[in-house]
């Protein structure tokens, strides 16, 4: 007997035991199904399964059991004994987006925002800081910030799944060498690459670099050559945030990260070209890196579909005036050099009207703004507050050139943002990626889309249970109709929550459903 019960905008049912027919199912070697007595979690019925292969969509149905999916195909629900029901409605089904560069700290910040988005899985620890590690802190002397960190993590849970990393930034710190300008020694370097190891045995999947920032920007090439063996001794990946982002410096900022490819897999965090104008330098910039893995190297890149950038006001601060010189020194002798690089650099950035404050007490001010309220000259402005004086979005990219690259097949997507972040792709990302990209511009397909939130990222980072709808996956799942997603944040109003992904389960729980969140923390430490 079928006891119907709605379920806030789904059909939801109890089956009573039954004697199973699976009609037209497969198991995980593609094999037929001819019945049995197993009682599922959950059946969704009457999807279009969108499965994060980059396959045209197929209609079905997909049975879940203990947090996995356990078959997909054309299944009688009549005949089959499951807890829970969902009828899909010919929404799509699709497998959870996979976030390759996000920011925060699960034990403190709340997902909502990247759940409601169809995010159910997180990559943590970029731009070479490990997640949830202090720098310069007591406990992290010892070396065993991050293992102390995934421990905590699994026993209070998080909401989204979490793909960890070691950052080198933290590394350095951890190993006493912070922010050392001079080439390490090879005691240093040694005592680096052990803890390295140490967390890529813990769980790290690889080690992220930011080499635009204190201490990486530091770094040289033969230390990031000599972690990198390490990383690629565990099959591990290199995630780095590069030296620069610039239109006529990015071929050799990509040349440097080559140079550890050849010892490890390398990935481009937000690939992004600073300046570069027309779909013509962007069709370059891939064809670039089309024939480096042609070559063999295994290099990959992830981005995000805004053309402004959020980060602090450092990068528009010269190497000279930054960390390990001493700030207040380079203003007393140095003044007038340091506010002509700084009107040259945000005259080339687009002008103070192209950086939006995110930090307080600017908020929601363009440098322009602030520096007129001030009644300072916005370079003087800038040397006031100093390089530590704020974050927020930097209007640097040319929507043309972006376009091609977010639609490049070479891509996969993500947010490089965090829980609070004042920039819409921390709650808009993938609801822009289908309502923009696939439904207004027409650049992708659905399939191609769902591919590039989650098979793609799934195959970057090895991650072969995740990712995909078939047999034997993690039930990590979002259903949705594409013509009403939509996200509903800008950089004015940075928090308001992505439209129209009715359902996200993590591991087979119901973790956002019809705009809210729902109660549980489902999501674990995903290992190697």
């Amino acid at each position: 007997m079928l006891h119907n019960h709605a379920v806030r905008g789904f059909k939801s049912a109890v089956l009573g035991f039954a004697v199973l027919a699976l009609l037209g199912c497969k198991d995980e070697a593609g094999q037929a199904l001819d019945g049995g007595s197993v009682l599922y979690d959950t059946m969704i019925i009457n999807a279009q399964i969108v499965d994060g292969t980059g396959e045209p969509r197929t209609k079905g149905a997909v049975l879940l059991k203990d947090g996995v999916i356990a078959k997909v195909g054309d299944i009688d629900p009549q005949s089959v004994t499951a807890g829970q029901v969902i009828d899909a409605q010919d929404r799509v089904l699709a497998p959870g987006f996979i976030d390759l560069h996000a920011h925060g700290n699960p034990l403190e910040d709340s997902y909502e925002g990247f759940l409601a988005m169809g995010v159910t899985t997180v990559v943590l620890g970029l731009d070479g800081r490990t997640a949830g590690v202090r720098w310069n802190s007591e406990n992290d002397a010892t070396g065993q910030g991050l293992v102390h960190w995934l421990q905590a993590l699994k026993d209070q849970g998080s909401e989204v799944n979490v793909v960890p990393m070691s950052g080198h930034g933290t590394l350095r710190y951890q190993a006493g060498i912070g922010a050392k300008a001079e080439s390490l020694t090879p005691t240093e370097i040694s005592e680096l690459r052990s803890r390295l190891d140490a967390d890529m045995e813990a769980g790290a999947f690889g080690m992220t670099t930011g080499l635009e920032y204190i201490p990486g920007l530091l770094a040289e090439p033969s230390e990031l050559v000599a972690l990198a063996q390490v990383v690629g001794s565990r099959d591990g990946i290199i995630m780095s945030h590069m030296r620069t982002e610039d239109d006529d410096k990015i071929e050799g900022a990509i040349e440097e990260l080559v140079a550890q490819g050849k010892e490890a897999r390398v990935h481009i965090s937000h690939l992004k070209i600073v300046y570069g104008k027309g779909a013509e330098r962007a069709e370059r910039l891939l064809d670039y890196i089309g024939s480096l893995q042609a070559q063999g190297i295994e290099i990959s890149a992830d981005i995000y579909p805004y053309i402004a950038g959020y980060t602090g006001v450092a990068i528009l601060f010269p190497d000279w005036a930054l960390p390990p010189h001493d700030y207040e020194t380079v203003v007393k002798t140095r003044r007038d050099e340091l506010a002509a690089y700084l009107s040259a650099r945000i005259e080339k950035r687009n002008g103070p009207g192209a950086l939006l404050f995110g930090s307080e007490p600017y908020s929601g001010m363009t440098l322009e703004d602030v520096a007129n309220e001030a009644g300072m000259d916005v370079a003087d402005f800038l040397i006031s507050i100093g390089p530590d004086g704020g974050s927020g979005a930097h209007f640097t990219q040319d929507a043309s050139t972006h376009d091609v690259l977010v639609a490049s097949d070479l891509t996969a997507l993500s947010t490089d943002g965090a829980p609070g972040m004042r920039h819409p792709r921390s709650t808009g990302t993938y609801a822009r990626l289908i309502s923009y990209y696939v439904n207004e511009l027409g650049a992708l397909s659905l399939e191609a889309a769902v591919h590039k939130a989650s098979g793609l990222p799934a195959s970057i980072m090895k991650l072969e249970d995740r990712g995909v709808i078939r047999a034997g996956a993690k039930a990590d799942l979002i259903m949705f109709y594409p013509d009403q997603v939509e996200p509903t944040s800008d950089y004015v109003s940075p928090f308001s929550l992505a439209k129209g992904f009715d359902l996200v389960m993590v591991n087979g729980a119901i973790a956002w459903q019809d705009g809210d969140m729902q109660p549980g923390r489902h999501g674990v430490v995903v290992t190697r």
